[in-house]
């Protein structure tokens, strides 16, 4: 049995105090959303709270789904660098960027080249020059006692009020191959991602602008699972894949405090597990429910893996 945890949009706080220079971006408004709604619901210490329930789970593998980072400024990736490093070795933690992480043009690279270890492939042995394009890092593939977890990138420097992503063609062929490959090693293919891929999933200045693109990549060569954040919420969706619906599940911000406008922090944990010709997943929800409670079950279900036995 393998057992996966899943966690996503950290925010990572507080903000440390920018220069005026760095503020004369899009990084502005960023600021001013931190200091006047985000700081406030995204504070205590739930993050460190659900960290530690879940480590002590003794997860095989801990996937990241992006936004670590709230608006991309030096202090805030190197302080990520730090905290990914107390949840775990980069062997056992997968990361994949998304929109806050890019959040203005070159924080891509800045974050690629500070979390390189977390982000990269197996057969990767250093980071990528610096004048490499940070797309042709990814997809990136790491195989662990059966899973293949396939991290691929959304995240872009956007304008002002949108918080879009794009895979992109190049990424999006690199993609195909990877999971056609998998499928015929007869791994069970978990795909990371930080914006939704199904219809409809966010507002029109979060979407994922190619996600038509990802669900045709899907349907041609087939994954088991497609694990997201971006949307702050708990989400359970499928989209189309060769040999039936695959599962896209989607988990609130690992910071969210109890009682905000969103769901309250939360991670997800799945046990996979080879069952004949097919596999089997089971998914627990764990986070909080009450404001000052302990981190708690909130739900199980078993996850329909297609054509899994």
């Amino acid at each position: 049995m393998f057992k996966l945890a899943h966690l996503s949009d950290p925010h990572l706080g507080p903000l440390p105090d920018p220069n005026l220079l760095q503020l004369f971006s899009k990084r502005i408004l960023g600021y001013l959303n931190w200091r006047r709604n985000r700081s406030r619901f995204m504070g205590g210490n739930y993050l460190e709270q659900l960290v530690e329930d879940m480590k002590a789970r003794e997860p095989d593998h801990i996937a990241v789904t992006g936004d670590l980072v709230n608006i991309a400024l030096p202090l805030e990736i190197s302080g990520a660098r730090t905290w990914l490093e107390d949840i775990g070795d980069p062997h056992n933690v997968s990361v994949v960027p998304g929109n806050h992480d890019a959040y203005v043009p070159g924080a891509i690279r800045k974050a690629r080249g500070a979390w390189w270890p977390y982000m990269s492939g197996d057969d990767a042995e250093e980071a990528p020059a610096r004048e490499t394009k940070h797309e042709a890092t990814f997809p990136y593939v790491r195989r662990r006692d059966g899973v293949a977890l396939v991290g691929v990138t959304t995240g872009r420097a956007s304008g002002p009020w949108f918080a879009t992503g794009r895979v992109g063609s190049k990424q999006s062929r690199r993609l195909i191959k990877i999971l056609e490959g998998l499928g015929e090693e007869g791994l069970f293919r978990v795909v990371m991602l930080h914006h939704p891929p199904f219809r409809q999933a966010t507002r029109w200045h979060k979407r994922l602008s190619d996600a038509s693109r990802v669900r045709a990549v899907v349907k041609r060569a087939g994954a088991e699972l497609v694990l997201h954040g971006h949307t702050h919420i708990e989400s359970y969706e499928t989209i189309e894949g060769p040999a039936g619906p695959v599962p896209v599940v989607g988990v609130p911000s690992a910071t969210s405090a109890p009682g905000g406008s969103k769901p309250a922090a939360r991670y997800n944990f799945f046990r996979i597990e080879k069952n004949g010709s097919g596999w089997t997943c089971h998914m627990e929800e764990h986070g909080f429910d009450e404001p000052n409670e302990p981190v708690t079950l909130l739900a199980s279900r078993q996850v329909e893996i297609p054509n899994g036995g």
